[in-house]
């Protein structure tokens, strides 16, 4: 005789099977952008494994995550076509309704300091500020370069560094305070401003443009804050800026033509270079300034991130559709990530 499972007992198996195989957020999470899948990846860092895939909208380029890691931004980027920004549910793995930009069109780098999201718009030639507590867009600052890319705010939101693509040139902003509104009659002028010069209320920005390569586009800012490391494209140079000085202090013939990200690693000794003109990753010594190895991950690369601690580094190869993993003790490739077709942005997500 055969027995017959009630139907309310196989729809209590089914539901429970669906719970046990749905896996939660850890608190330590990989971020990977698809732009061919218009997805994010959450990827649990410990075993490589994809355990969401969360739609964010047309041409996703850059991806952050919020300082609490519950949250996710992506910019839509699309060379100036779009103008929102995907948020991300990262605990609930889930879509939240995106940021309309309105006529700042083009967002694409990415930054999360002081509570606030940093972003660039091309089109608009600004940076931009969104405080997420009041859902709005609280500040806005013209940059007047060609193609602002890639943006890093320093921890106490004073200085900003920029690339620009199309002009060439990387541009340095310093905060400069006001009191009362202006500065006072007969003192010593502000750096970067005249005698007398009137400051809004809230201060002003000083704004320093240094010519580097061609087509510059991935940057670093050296874990001591005092260089930044670009790397441009078109003539494959990787210029080093004494930020101090503001001024370029040594121009590299790294052979990255193509180049598409930059990174130091976290103890600052190493710096990455990937490029989507070829196979393999640039390792450069940051101090002797020379190429340590070329390591062959793929048919082209363009995101990179590093592991908090420093043990790994993490390179989306777009053509191949998988992440490399980078062992940064050995140099080695220590394994691979499916997190979907063309990836490209990578961020790392931690809650407390």
């Amino acid at each position: 005789m055969r027995f017959r499972q009630p139907a309310t007992l196989v729809v209590f198996g089914l539901a429970s099977a669906c719970l046990a195989l749905a896996q939660p957020t850890p608190k330590q999470a990989l971020l990977v952008l698809s732009k061919q899948a218009h997805t994010l990846a959450i990827v649990n860092p410990d075993n490589l494994q994809v355990l969401a895939r969360v739609p964010v909208g047309d041409d996703p380029h850059e991806v952050i995550a919020s300082a609490d890691g519950r949250t996710a931004y992506v910019s839509n980027y699309g060379f100036g076509a779009f103008h929102t920004l995907a948020v991300i549910d990262l605990v609930g793995q889930k879509a939240l309704p995106s940021i309309d930009l309105g006529p700042l069109r083009g967002p694409h780098g990415l930054a999360f300091v002081q509570g606030k999201l940093w972003f660039t718009a091309e089109v608009a030639k600004v940076i931009g500020r969104y405080d997420p507590a009041a859902g709005k867009v609280d500040w806005v600052l013209g940059i007047g370069q060609n193609r602002t890319h890639m943006l890093y705010v320093f921890p106490d939101a004073r200085r900003i560094v920029t690339t620009n693509v199309n002009s060439g040139t990387v541009a340095i902003l310093d905060k400069v305070d006001a009191v009362g509104g202006l500065s006072a009659p007969g003192a010593a002028p502000v750096k970067g401003f005249p005698q007398g010069a009137i400051l809004p209320p809230g201060g002003d920005w000083v704004e320093t443009v240094i010519p580097v390569g061609s087509r510059d586009e991935g940057f670093d800012v050296s874990p001591d804050g005092r260089e930044a490391w670009v790397a441009n494209a078109g003539d494959g140079t990787i210029s080093v800026i004494d930020l101090a000085a503001k001024k370029v202090m040594a121009t590299l013939d790294a052979d990255v033509r193509g180049a598409n990200r930059l990174k130091f690693t976290q103890d600052g000794r190493r710096v990455l270079v990937s490029t989507l003109g070829g196979g393999d990753l640039t390792i450069l010594d940051a101090a002797t300034r020379k190429t340590v190895k070329r390591l062959p991950i793929g048919h082209g690369s363009a995101g990179i991130l590093m592991e908090p601690g420093g043990r790994r580094a993490f390179v989306s190869c777009s053509p191949d559709g998988y992440v490399a993993v980078i062992d940064l003790k050995t140099l080695a490739v220590a394994g691979h990530i499916d997190a979907g077709e063309n990836p490209d942005g990578l961020a790392w997500a931690a809650r407390p």
